[in-house]
């Protein structure tokens, strides 16, 4: 890993992220408004349920396949 190198965003975790978790809070963001948390393997499952449960997930993308301009 490098200093560019995309990180999880599970607390702690500090493993190179491979996705990426689009996700809108519908009491503070407009709808189509992305907010994106980045995951590794280990922790791809967990972060979805916990944005999941609460009805912020709109989308899981692998990292490489994300076009930041779309959403943001």
């Amino acid at each position: 890993m490098t200093d560019e190198t995309p990180v999880c965003s599970a607390k702690g975790c500090r493993e190179a992220a491979v996705w990426v978790l689009a996700w809108n809070n519908p009491k503070l963001h407009t709808p189509e408004r992305r907010k994106t948390w980045l995951a590794c393997e280990e922790h791809r499952e967990h972060l979805s349920t916990f944005l999941g449960v609460r009805g912020f997930l709109k989308d899981v993308v692998a990292l490489k396949d994300w076009r930041p301009d779309a959403d943001s």
